[in-house]
């Protein structure tokens, strides 16, 4: 098969997937024939296709693996065995190796002589991976240089790379040798390099899947995954025991869920993982949440906050007592808003006490407390245990039943202020669940202060952003279809956010203070409908009215917003396009 048929095959794929129009390939090949430069070079050159699409494409006409190197993924130390100039002559960088195997990033992977030449080489097996030959030589001349700088880890690759605080022995039970599966620490090695990788890239959490055919690892960043490494088969049983040991769990047992935590020395900082194993029918999963305290936005400022519901947040947090909820699905930073909240009114003066499940981050001056339900210390027996000492400020991690709800209000009426969060829609729909969990309306309406609900949307990178004029149907759902003229900004996608176009997250919020009518409302356990009502009526954004102003400022593009802010259908259809306050115009935004 000659290279110009090879050519026109990615072409013709490009196209059948709708990357690129026939007349777009046609006009691209025949600038080909001229200059002879390759054609996803040449498509990625003009901005017709990005770099990712040419490698998921090729990879998949190969039948090969593809990635875009990265500090993480390539062990230094590997260059030495072929050599900087036949690293070079063979557009070829070795990523790591187990046991007899090598995996190499090649940008010609099916070449025989080069594979042939790499095995004459090493005298290992060779897996060939597929990458941008741009990318290869970049790494090569960086590494052959010495010039790994805060990767400087994967020079040595040892245990001592992450150092595990506090371990304590572990019972390996019958029947395992745990020195034996790491034996020459490529399974201590590969788990260093995904744990530094994803506390490098900023991730929340590492997951660890088993396959038929051998492990997936993925990390979350900015709430999506993504892929970080795919180990060689065979692996899957030595990762798990060797998370199993730094997290001090029992590696012999394999039937039931497990959960650890560990602090270790990464980047020169301590970090808290909690880790957590899950039988699957294919073998355990493995989830490594990664608390990192250098991620933890504190001050208000750094949530997303606007000036107008930040100011109505504030004045419900310094009120002397009372109950403040924060409302949203998992994931949504409900406990960094709280964590926010406890910083802007702590004082020595003042005696706050947490509790939660389990304890995320550890702050001064406040005294947290964890939940252990095998033992029986649930959220109910914690708060009523706080009560007795003398505290000013609770927290609560969470309200799940009735008898948390019932302590928490009875101790916001009794001139506590209280914290809580909940697990609801929107703001109003906060009220209709605590009156669900058995608490008087009366009551309800005396304790609380306010709600807030919130959502997190991802952030545009703002190494690649660019203009562009969103659809008709995407600015008809955001209710902005007489702004078709409009300019918005998104990412094109470029190395630094991972070719996604997003870089980091950022809040939006629904702010619910509860005034005289809305207590009154409350008294009465009015439905949520008319909870909403009263509240546009006043000139509060919904959360969706939020994320679009926050599109038009040019924070976040409209689709990311239309993704995670969804109105309440009957509001949709009580107020039709009469909003009283519309994100399109933010001069009348006004709380």
């Amino acid at each position: 098969m000659t290279q110009a048929d090879k050519k026109l095959r990615l072409g013709e794929a490009l196209v059948e997937e709708g990357v690129i129009s026939q007349e777009q390939l046609d006009r691209a090949l025949g600038e080909q024939k001229a200059t002879g430069q390759k054609l996803g070079e040449m498509l990625v050159e003009h901005g017709l296709i990005t770099g990712a699409d040419m490698l998921r494409i090729l990879g998949r006409n190969l039948g090969l693996q593809s990635c875009h190197l990265r500090h993480g993924l390539i062990d230094p130390t590997l260059l030495k065995l072929i050599g900087e100039e036949e690293a070079e002559r063979l557009a070829a960088i070795p990523m790591f190796k187990v046991h007899d195997t090598l995996t190499v990033a090649m940008s010609e992977p099916q070449s025989l002589p080069k594979i042939d030449r790499l095995r004459q080489l090493t005298g290992c097996k060779i897996r060939p991976v597929l990458a941008p030959g741009p990318n290869i030589l970049e790494f090569i001349k960086k590494y052959a240089g010495g010039n790994t700088d805060v990767d400087s880890f994967l020079a040595s690759l040892a245990d001592s790379d992450v150092e595990v605080v506090e371990s304590q022995a572990v019972d390996e039970g019958p029947g395992t040798n745990l020195d034996k599966m790491v034996e020459g620490s490529p399974i201590v090695n590969l788990v260093n390099m995904a744990l530094l990788t994803a506390i490098k890239d900023g991730a929340s959490d590492i997951h660890i899947e088993p396959e038929k055919r051998g492990t997936r690892i993925r990390y979350r960043i900015d709430g999506l995954l993504r892929d970080l490494m795919k180990p060689p088969p065979g692996l899957h049983a030595s990762i798990v025991s060797r998370v199993k040991v730094i997290g001090k769990m029992d590696i012999a047992e394999k039937r039931l869920p497990q959960e650890g935590r560990v602090r270790i020395v990464a980047e020169g900082r301590e970090i808290d993982l909690r880790v957590s194993a899950m039988p699957t029918l294919l073998g355990e999963k493995m989830v490594m949440r990664i608390l990192d305290k250098a991620n933890l936005r504190i001050t208000m400022e750094d949530l997303g906050f606007r000036p107008q519901t930040l100011t109505v947040f504030r004045r419900m947090l310094r009120r002397p007592h009372g109950l403040v909820l924060v409302t949203g699905p998992t994931g949504s930073g409900k406990t960094t808003t709280l964590y926010s909240g406890l910083e802007l009114i702590r004082s020595p003066e003042k005696n706050i006490v947490t509790v939660e499940d389990p304890v995320e981050y550890q702050l001064d001056m406040i005294n947290q407390i964890q939940v252990n339900d095998s033992i029986g210390m649930t959220f109910a027996r914690a708060l009523r245990s706080i009560l007795r000492q003398d505290p000013d400020i609770i927290m609560v991690g969470e309200i799940r039943d009735q008898e948390t709800a019932r302590v928490a209000v009875q101790a916001a009426l009794t001139g506590h202020l209280v914290l809580a969060t909940l697990h609801t829609n929107d703001a109003p729909g906060a009220v209709a669940r605590i009156l669900d969990m058995g608490t008087e309306p009366y009551l309800l309406s005396s304790a609380l202060n306010g709600v807030l609900a919130q959502r997190l949307t991802r952030t545009i990178c703002p190494h690649c952003v660019t203009k562009y004029y969103p659809s008709q149907n995407v600015l008809a759902d955001a209710a902005l279809k007489d702004n078709h003229n409009r300019v918005f900004r998104k990412g094109l996608g470029c190395q630094r956010c991972h070719n996604s176009g997003f870089l980091g997250r950022t809040g939006i919020y629904e702010v619910m203070e509860i005034s005289a009518e809305m207590q009154e409302m409350i008294h009465r356990a009015a439905p949520s409908h008319e909870m909403r009502k009263k509240l546009r009526s006043l000139g509060v954004l919904t959360l969706r009215e939020e994320g679009v102003l926050a599109a038009v400022e040019g924070k976040t593009t409209l689709e990311e917003v239309l993704c995670v802010a969804h109105d309440d259908p009957s509001e949709q259809t009580s107020t039709g396009t009469e909003a009283p306050a519309t994100p399109a115009e933010p001069q009348k935004v006004m709380i």
